[in-house]
């Protein structure tokens, strides 16, 4: 059975010679969390002692200001992170819709990039070779996809990006933000099949500022802040923690 189970998981980056201030800044913006510093050495503690089980039919609701370690412990559960202490087990298969570009070279053709990226998603190369017909006709990018990606727009290379990372249902589903891409009708056709994915998935997490979007979709939350989980719980329970606090916390920068 799909399952994710963190056991007082730790992701912690080492960052040598860090001295600036604006240095240190960009990077807790960028994974969140709290910094460290000691002399040269900087640690941004992007996750703090997290313990979590996910199992089927759970519907997860990440809340949190911003670098508060959501993007961070949705790349553990995608296996991206590894803790640098405690476990992470993750079982079933996974996508995850956070960097749906990773991956993709822009000297090769948007054809080459499906086997590529599909590589990249897990997906055998037989498997991604009997999609391209479905994944071609989704995107809608026709003899675009015998170009190399680097003539494309970014909303052709989004729509390819989402056509492959969306090409099969997962059995864990993990979504920072809703997404939407290209033009009115094609955001309608991703809005669709994302319903599909998160209907179908045995386990979903959503990381998301917006509680109406959260509670569509979920059945639990977590609150983190600076890379720990402070609440876990029914979402009225969490919801109410999460709005308590001032705007000026949940759009926090660091100073």
């Amino acid at each position: 059975m799909p399952s994710i189970q963190l056991r007082s998981a730790t992701v912690d980056f080492p960052i040598y010679n860090a001295r600036t201030r604006s240095l240190r800044h960009g990077l807790l913006r960028r994974v969140g969390g709290r910094i460290q510093p000691q002399g040269d050495l900087v640690t941004v503690n992007a996750l703090r002692d997290v313990t979590l089980s996910l199992h089927a039919g759970d519907r997860l609701a990440i809340l949190g200001g911003n670098g508060a370690g959501k993007s961070t412990l949705l790349r553990v559960f995608a296996g991206s992170y590894e803790p640098s202490s405690g476990t992470a087990d993750i079982n079933g298969s996974v996508s995850s819709l956070l960097d749906i570009t990773l991956g993709m070279d822009f000297e090769l053709t948007g054809e080459e990039n499906i086997l590529l990226r599909g590589a990249f998603v897990g997906m055998s190369r037989q498997e991604v070779k009997q999609r391209i017909p479905e994944i071609a006709e989704f995107s809608e990018l026709g003899e675009y996809l015998h170009l190399p990606v680097r003539t494309y727009s970014s909303g052709m290379m989004l729509r390819l990006a989402f056509a492959i990372s969306t090409a099969r249902a997962p059995d864990i589903l993990l979504l920072d933000e809703m997404i939407g891409v290209g033009d009115r009708a094609f955001i309608t056709k991703t809005s669709k099949r994302l319903e599909k994915l998160m209907d179908t998935a045995s386990i979903l997490a959503l990381a998301s500022h917006d509680t109406a979007t959260l509670s569509r979709y979920c059945n639990r939350a977590v609150l983190l802040q600076e890379g720990s989980i402070v609440m876990e719980g029914s979402l009225a329970t969490v919801f109410k923690a999460y709005e308590a606090t001032s705007p000026s916390d949940n759009l926090r920068q660091p100073s």
